[in-house]
């Protein structure tokens, strides 16, 4: 099994103690060298300077290559061109572009009356620009909106034929939901990398409660596992190790690249990197 390459998500914070762990989760993961990092945009595009902030910062103080979320959602088309024009000039080359959720007390996104109607509009303006990479959103377990899993195969293709050149996918809970997926990506024609996203289980009642909003399976094998933790007081160590198989498996089926929400939260993305085998690179001189 080959070493993966790795890559994390963080979120902006919104507090002082948020802002406190957001900081530290930067500090114990930057040794594991990512191939890049994210930072979320906040439900409803509510955290907009706050990213923005998070995204320089890191990528100044941690030389890290950092990817900032931009969507579609209450802003104009000149609004979130100036917001990706304003990333450029901060050096910040790459963007996860995405639609966005819905703003809190809508039940669906509604395009604002001068914006992008979707993430295939978005993508195309920022393709055009030539300033960036882009990275896109991709749904191996149907989105609530869609369908069907060839549905949302068929939007991932519109969104790389727009000129996205990668996508990171929602997290799943079993090998075989991403693997399935893929195949379905390739016989569908999309050549680009599809990296899965891998959600390490700080806490099950609330993975699951997120899993129910964003229309993730839970397998009834993982409660009864997570139940018995609990009794137990081992829900750390069966989450490591749930994830750790999770990624192994990935990896013998020709996965390459993992990302992980981290949830800003990073001893168990960072233990579960180290069972990999991602660690941080020891330098000759300390050794001597």
């Amino acid at each position: 099994m080959t070493t993966p390459r790795i890559s994390f998500e963080f979120f902006p914070p919104q507090s002082l103690d948020a802002s406190f762990r957001l900081w530290e989760t930067v500090q114990v993961l930057a040794p594991l060298k990512p191939s890049f990092v994210s930072v979320t945009y906040g439900a409803g595009g509510t955290t907009r300077k706050l990213t923005h902030e998070a995204v320089t910062t890191i990528g100044k103080n941690y030389g890290l290559n950092v990817a900032a979320h931009l969507t579609c959602v209450d802003a104009t088309r000149a609004e979130t061109l100036e917001i990706a024009q304003s990333y450029a000039d901060a050096g910040v080359t790459e963007i996860v572009a995405l639609r966005g959720d819905a703003p809190k007390g809508q039940a669906r996104f509604t395009p604002h009356p001068e914006g992008f109607a979707d993430s295939v509009e978005l993508i195309a303006a920022l393709a055009e620009t030539g300033r960036f990479t882009l990275r896109v959103g991709a749904y191996p377990e149907p989105h609530p909106e869609a369908a069907n899993t060839a549905a949302d195969v068929a939007w991932l293709k519109r969104k790389i034929d727009a000129g996205a050149s990668s996508a990171v996918t929602q997290f799943f809970f079993e090998a075989e939901t991403f693997l399935r997926f893929r195949d379905a990506c390739a016989a569908a024609g999309i050549n680009a990398p599809i990296i899965p996203g891998i959600l390490p289980i700080e806490n099950w009642d609330g993975t699951r409660r997120f899993a129910a909003r964003c229309g993730t399976q839970v397998p009834a094998w993982l409660d009864e596992a997570f139940g018995a933790a609990k009794r137990d007081g081992r829900e750390a160590l069966l989450s490591t190790a749930i994830c750790t198989e999770l990624c192994d498996t990935l990896l013998r089926e020709g996965v390459e690249d993992l990302h992980f929400y981290t949830l800003n939260r990073p001893q168990l993305t960072r233990d579960v990197c180290h069972a990999l085998g991602v660690v941080p690179e020891v330098s000759l001189e300390k050794v001597a």
